[in-house]
Formats: structure tokens, C-alpha cells, sequence
């Protein structure tokens, strides 16, 4: 299916890996001319080097800047003023349980999971609005509606990034702009990689029995019953993006491998 990328420009806020990279791969090979960003220059052109190993003809570029901070913000706007596509991607999680999360740990994750993408839908939003095209997506997750108890600040700030997407999904009445957000659920990114990775020497077991005890204990409701892949995620993410979701505004679209029981 051609998703009619071709020509528009998109930036991906921490794409180096996992959901992120094969985001901008995806939106690469539809035609879409991507900025990669990240923290580090090595990182960013490892991003960019993977791209285009798969695909040499990728336009893609790279950005290196800290989108945590005002100050990487302020970095990227001046480079990169205005775009068709601002994929939301940024974000960080850590398990801790609820009485040792400090003030700190709360307004750090909260900066860079919302407020990250709140800075950035400021800027381009507006010019998608003039321009009467655009497309803006948080990537946020099932824990938005399934506070997990073990990392309770995280599933806060993905429920916010819910609310944020569809409240300025509203600005958007009767224009070509569009704004959702995206409901992964356990996915294999490469920290979760890791982590099973681990789990799998210090219990003397393999990774994939892991796998199978996560979703036996942890994420019973899956119907999947595996973790999902980033590519399962961005082809979701790159549809939305293009123009032929023109009819889906202001949505919360699920890829959660069924971990949500609720029907609406």
C-alpha cells in the first residue's frame, strides 16, 4: 500500500532505538523525509547508518540535541522550523515502587515524557494549523490505562499523553491536521531485550521461557501472549501519519496485543 508519504518532511523525538528507530525507518521506506534525533552523535549515526544500510535511497537526516530540556528544544526549532509529521516518541520509564519515588524522579520523567512532547506540539502544531496539513502523534502506552503499580509515574505521564493528544486534537476542528495517540503494550524494545536477557541468566532459563513467564504472570490478558515487535508498532504509527488516516482524529489506537480488556 503506498501511504502517500512521498515529499513530507517528519521528525521523530528520541529515534536511536527501539520504537523510535523503526519509526523513522518505516516513515524512510514510505517515501518520508526524516530527522532522526538523539542525545549523542554516535548514537544519531548509528540511527541514520541502520537506515540507510536497509534502505540507501532513505532521506534522512539527523539532529543531536537533549528534547528533555529547553534548551535542546530551543536547538531543534532553530534547525528545523517546521515539519508535516511530529512523531511524540520521547520517553523514558523505571520501575520503583510508589513511596520511593521522589519529587525529583516525578518532575524528571514528567519533563521528559510530557513535557517534551507538550514544547514540541507547541511549535509545530501551529505551523501544521496555517499550513492546514499536518500530522501529530504521541506515542504513549497501555500503561496509560493500566497503571502498573510497579511504575506508577510512568503510567501517569502516558495517561496525560493521552489527554494532551486529544485536547489539542480539538484545536484541529475542520482542518487536515490530525492528532492521536498510540497505545503500544509490552513491547520488545531493546531494554526489554536486556532485561529478559538478564532475567533469563540469573534464573538459568531462556530468554523466550521469559517471555512466557511475563505473560503468564505479568500481562495474563495479553492475547497475543509474546512481546509485539517495534516494526508491529511503527507500521500502526506510519499509517497514521499519512494521509490516508485522514478520518482518524483525536483517537487513542491501541497495538497492546490485547493487554486491554476494556472494549472503548
Amino acid at each position: 500500500m503506498d501511504l502517500k508519504l512521498e515529499n513530507k518532511s517528519a521528525l521523530v523525538s528520541g529515534s536511536t532505538t527501539g520504537i523510535g528507530l523503526a519509526i523513522a525507518q518505516t516513515l524512510a521506506q514510505e517515501g518520508a523525509s526524516v530527522i532522526v534525533n538523539g542525545r549523542t552523535e554516535q548514537r544519531v549515526t548509528q540511527a541514520i547508518d541502520q537506515i540507510k544500510h536497509s534502505n540507501p535511497d532513505a532521506k534522512v537526516t539527523g539532529i543531536v540535541a537533549d528534547l528533555a530540556t529547553k534548551v535542546g528544544i530551543e536547538q531543534i526549532f532553530a534547525q528545523v522550523p517546521q515539519v508535516d509529521i511530529l512523531i511524540n516518541n520521547l520517553g523514558i520509564y523505571e520501575p520503583k515502587g510508589f513511596f520511593e519515588i521522589t519529587d525529583e524522579d516525578w518532575l524528571h520523567i514528567l519533563e521528559v515524557n510530557l513535557l517534551s512532547g507538550v514544547r514540541l506540539s507547541r511549535k509545530y502544531l501551529q505551523k501544521m494549523l496555517e499550513q492546514n496539513w499536518g500530522r501529530v502523534i504521541f506515542i504513549s502506552s497501555e500503561s496509560g490505562f493500566q497503571i502498573p503499580v510497579e511504575m506508577i509515574h510512568y503510567g501517569v505521564t502516558k495517561t496525560a499523553q493521552i489527554s494532551l493528544a486529544r485536547g489539542l486534537a480539538e484545536m484541529t476542528v475542520g482542518t487536515a491536521v490530525t492528532v492521536n495517540s498510540v497505545l503500544p503494550g509490552p513491547t520488545r524494545s531493546e531494554g526489554v531485550e536486556e532485561f529478559i536477557t538478564q532475567m533469563g541468566k540469573e534464573k538459568g532459563i531462556s530468554a523466550s521461557e521469559v517471555e512466557a513467564e511475563f505473560f503468564q504472570k505479568v500481562r495474563p490478558s495479553s492475547l497475543i501472549q509474546r512481546f509485539a515487535t517495534n516494526e508491529e508498532v511503527a507500521t500502526l504509527v506510519a499509517y497514521l501519519s499519512s494521509p490516508l488516516a485522514s478520518a482518524t482524529n483525536g483517537a487513542a489506537v491501541r497495538v497492546d496485543g490485547g493487554v486491554i480488556r476494556s472494549i472503548i
